[in-house]
């Protein structure tokens, strides 16, 4: 598509200055995995447009659905499911207390802590946590193995009730959840408001410039609201007298940054040198993305044959995940069940159910050696090697796989 206009204000700085550079249709919630009841009930969609913000450059969807919509009642997403997640999280943790003297007297919040996922490392340290989260399944979870949880959205008011009561955060963790706020500006005054003077919040997010340059289109979904680089970024939390001094790139989904954000300047290299490569490659304009569209109907065109071509010479195809981001992908290249007999996906909470839009159902991964499909989909990429260590059983005995992104190939 060509760029386009648009009168809606920037998440982040407020100006009437995004356009439009991809249009992904309507398409379904991608955490709303319909039941077998569900299945009977009009199913909600939503416009899905991203623009860039020509004054700040924060990349974003224009359409903000309901956060209560998104992510309270019937959430399905419990990070402990992935064991490469857990490792990644407890690294993290590690690096922490090995950065920061932290002790017995020192308070680590984790703004949507999901399932204890991360915190259970510092509580095996003797460290107090705090959770915060509003889906209740995963709140419910991490109160069971010992985490206190605040059942909640983070907000600036919250952030102000907590600090007043004097729990106020050495470390606040952030992973994957700045993106997902809907008062941007709100959520950083409250991590502000939250920290120690001298404490540092640590933040995860996927990486905007591996996005567009590995053709991670299907990143992009509704809880998503942003598509973060490090200039825009720089922009935002200084416009909340934070900074951000250091910046580590990391392989996670699909490429990510972990951000050290403190409320004095103390710039390090790292981040001057993402700076500086921005703006080589003019990841701050938007000439940057305008080629983007293109690039995902080609993708579309290269699967879609592959896939159709596979099942008309007599192939079963099945899918492994069903990851937020398989909806966006199979919903925006009409990927159903004419192609894809099930989605196998080791989340119980997940198993019974459908995915969204296509309506494929979703089942136990020991359906695959069951089942033996011929090719198997794997709709969260990012998880790949995890995956195929999981189905090595399933490669010996001749099954193969199709690794998607950023081009359609098959081992």
């Amino acid at each position: 598509m060509t760029t386009k206009a648009t009168e809606v204000p920037c998440r982040s700085c407020d100006k009437t200055t995004l356009k439009t550079f991809l249009n992904l249709g309507y398409t379904p919630l991608s955490d709303r995995m319909p039941t077998e009841q569900q299945l009977k009930e009009d199913e909600p969609k939503f416009p899905l447009e991203v623009g860039f913000c020509s004054n700040c450059g924060m990349v974003q969807i224009l359409e903000t659905v309901p956060p209560e919509i998104l992510f309270c009642d019937d959430y399905p997403y419990f990070s402990s499911v992935s064991d490469y997640l857990l490792k990644h999280s407890r690294e993290n943790v590690l690096d922490i207390l090995d950065r920061y003297k932290l002790d017995s007297n020192s308070l680590v919040v984790e703004l949507a802590s999901n399932d204890g996922y991360l915190l259970k490392n510092y509580v095996e340290a003797g460290i107090p946590v705090q959770g915060i989260d509003p889906a209740d399944g995963p709140a419910q979870a991490a109160e069971i193995i010992g985490i206190p949880t605040l059942n909640t959205f983070f907000t600036l008011d919250l952030a102000k009730e907590l600090a007043a009561k004097g729990h106020q955060a050495d470390v606040i963790h952030a992973n994957n959840v700045l993106a997902h706020v809907a008062d941007t500006n709100g959520f950083v005054e409250g991590i502000y408001t939250l920290l120690k003077d001298d404490g540092v919040a640590v933040i995860e997010s996927p990486y905007c410039k591996d996005l567009i340059d590995h053709l991670e289109f299907d990143t992009i979904y509704h809880e998503h609201l942003l598509y973060l680089t490090v200039t825009a970024l720089d922009h935002l939390f200084r416009s909340h007298s934070l900074y951000l001094n250091d910046i580590k790139r990391l392989s996670i989904h699909g490429g990510s940054l972990r951000m050290f954000i403190e409320k004095k300047e103390n710039v390090q290299q790292s981040v001057n040198d993402l700076l500086a490569l921005e703006q080589k490659e003019g990841v701050d304009t938007l000439a940057y993305f305008e080629n983007f569209s293109h690039e995902v109907e080609s993708l579309k065109e290269s699967l879609l044959t592959m896939l159709k071509d596979l099942k008309g010479k007599g192939n079963r195809l099945a899918a492994y995940g069903a990851a937020a981001k398989g909806s966006t992908l199979i919903n925006c290249f009409g990927i159903g069940k004419d192609l894809i007999d099930f989605v196998a996906d080791k989340n119980v909470h997940k198993q019974g159910r459908h995915m969204p839009g296509q309506h494929i159902p979703i089942v136990d991964p020991k359906a695959i050696l069951e089942k033996m499909p011929d090719y198997v989909l794997i709709l969260p990429w990012n998880f790949t090697d995890e995956i195929l260590e999981q189905q090595s059983e399933f490669r010996k005995k001749g099954g193969k796989f199709i690794i998607p992104i950023p081009q359609p190939i098959i081992v």
